[in-house]
């Protein structure tokens, strides 16, 4: 993402507007101050190379992130609780803890160790996953909003809304905070009303037509909250968390001798990074659950021989049980928008402010500082002996649902290498006519009299937007130029859910058909994308389950 935005400031101030982009240039605000307490989820917290070759535990999480954090921290009050994570800690990592190094971590990213791995979608769409404790919630802008009620009818799991409602609640107490709008987004939250995105619902953490403040888990230093930190409420005699542990596949056992028994998880097979082999094993009544994510889990189910029979023995992977549909119904909200460079200087901002339209789109911002870099060794740009900063603000739109599906395929039987992956933006026509919706709808934002702050000067007197990459079209009124503009343009926000969907790997209470103790707890269980942004649904599905986990053994002692 930052590496196009660099691109288009240095070839936009090189050959036009050097002058005049040097002027709205700023130094680089000073970082806010860090807490050096250390968070108390570390007493528990080790290195794999420290654990045992093989040890029980009632329950396996696999993946610490955005929904196994809270899981893992309501199962440890009844029960002895493991947590494998294939990346490392995010305290005191300056970038993932700060809303300043929001760009940094996606763009600073490599194969294996980053805390966001990249990867290209066969759709030639760049992306990245979380790979670290907290997993993307502890990579990714921040905005928590709940989900929307078509959610809960569409999405197939059995939800009971009295405890929907507690563990949104438990979450928000610990992490959401209210965020205090500056220049940009009070821009955007006025220039929404303008054109026409009403009510107006001030700050809320539900999901309403019209224009509203969300929570972000930035609290007000810009310091970052996530799902890692929900495990400081966890009971620490009774959880282990494994970080650097790649998790290789699920071990599976038959019920009984007798032919056709069903099979059970009876836990798991992980490596730390000196490549040693590490065993962990279900005590009886214990479950393997996967919260590995979208990408992840289900790698993870045909790496363990679960999956299409075709094409598990087409790999060489002994097939333990045929389940077609892992790896299919894979979506990503394809998002679109406009960057422009700001003629005042503007604060750092993420996701603040959201426009929920009845268009089938919703309409966030952004406000971000990137250095200025002048060209090498050229004689005519002066160079200052201190770093220069831009701001650049942008406005986006990401459709709901979608209804456009892709698919997984194994890449490598290394569990470290990412999958292939490809989500066919806009192959269903609906997709693309709500993208259309959403930029048009950029297009009155432009056009309201809250923009008109952050226009500049041309050159025949009038003021216009500076943009760095594609404006929109013209003639917004023409649906073909709109349709190419939404595909030339496409990119992603991140939500990619899907792949272990509901109704088709698991059942309604997330366990995974045909196979005993083996559930799946995160995104790629869904088959919509639950309102504006999935982060607090995540959330509060780790501690839903968590909790009814608890509720259903309690019943049946």
């Amino acid at each position: 993402m930052a590496r196009p935005i660099c691109f288009w400031l240095r070839y936009f101030a090189f050959l036009m507007f050097i002058g005049p982009i040097v002027s709205y240039a700023l130094p680089r605000p000073p970082r806010p101050p860090q807490s050096h307490q250390d968070p108390s989820y570390l007493k528990f917290v080790s290195n794999a190379t420290e654990f045992p070759s093989e040890d029980y535990y009632d329950y396996i999480i696999v993946g610490g992130g955005t929904a196994g954090c809270p899981l893992a921290a309501t199962l440890s009050h009844s029960y002895k609780v493991l947590v494998l994570e294939r990346g490392g800690v995010p305290h005191g990592e300056t970038n993932l803890m700060s809303q300043e190094g929001f760009l940094a971590t996606l763009t600073e990213a490599d194969t294996y160790d980053s805390p966001a791995q990249p990867f290209t979608s066969e759709d030639g769409v760049q992306n990245a996953r979380g790979r670290v404790l907290g997993g993307s919630s502890a990579i990714n802008a921040g905005f928590y909003s709940r989900a929307d009620d078509e959610f809960y009818k569409k999405s197939g799991v059995n939800w009971d809304l009295r405890v929907v409602n507690q563990s949104y609640e438990w979450v928000e107490r610990a992490i959401v905070f209210r965020p205090e709008l500056k220049t940009w987004q009070s821009a955007v939250r006025d220039g929404l009303l303008e054109a026409g995105v009403d009510p107006y619902n001030g700050f809320s953490l539900d999901h309403s037509v019209g224009t509203k403040i969300g929570g972000s888990t930035f609290d007000s230093t810009g310091k970052r909250y996530s799902a890692a930190d929900l495990l400081n409420y966890a009971k620490p005699f009774n959880i282990k968390v494994a970080v650097y542990a790649n998790v290789e596949r699920i071990l599976l056992a038959s019920s009984s001798s007798y032919m056709g028994s069903r099979l059970s998880a009876i836990g798991v097979v992980y490596r730390d990074h000196t490549g040693r082999c590490h065993h962990a094993i279900v005590r009886e009544h214990g479950e393997v659950i996967l919260s590995a994510g979208a990408i992840g889990s289900p790698q993870l189910l045909l790496l363990s021989g679960i999956g299409p029979r075709p094409y598990l023995s087409s790999w060489g992977i002994p097939v333990a049980h045929h389940l077609p549909f892992v790896g299919q119904f894979l979506f990503d909200n394809p998002r679109s928008g406009v960057s422009i460079v700001a003629p005042i200087p503007l604060e750092h901002s993420l996701i603040q402010v959201v426009g929920i339209t009845e268009s089938g789109a919703y309409i966030e911002a952004a406000s971000n500082v990137i250095p200025f870099v002048s060209p090498a060794r050229s004689i005519f740009i002066w160079t200052p002996s201190s770093p220069l900063y831009l701001t650049v603000a942008t406005l986006m739109e990401k459709i709901i649902g979608p209804l456009s599906s892709g698919s997984l395929r194994l890449a490598s039987t290394d569990v470290r290498v990412n999958p292939i992956v490809r989500f066919n933006y806009f192959s269903n026509p609906v997709d693309l006519k709500r993208c259309v919706n959403g930029t048009r709808k950029i297009g009155d934002i432009l056009r309201s009299r809250s923009m008109e702050d952050f226009k500049v000067r041309n050159w025949f007197g009038g003021h216009d937007f500076r943009f760095v990459g594609p404006a929109l079209p013209v003639d917004q009124a023409d649906n073909h130029l709109m349709e190419d503009f939404c595909r030339r343009t496409v990119s992603t926000i991140w939500h990619y859910h899907g792949g272990c969907v509901v109704g088709k790997v698991v059942d309604g209470d997330l366990r995974v058909f045909g196979i005993d103790a083996l559930r799946i707890v995160d995104g790629s269980t869904f088959g919509v994308s639950p309102g504006t942004n999935p982060q607090a649904t995540l959330l509060m599905l780790g501690r839903y389950v968590g909790l009814k986990i608890i509720g259903e053994r309690t019943r049946y002692r």
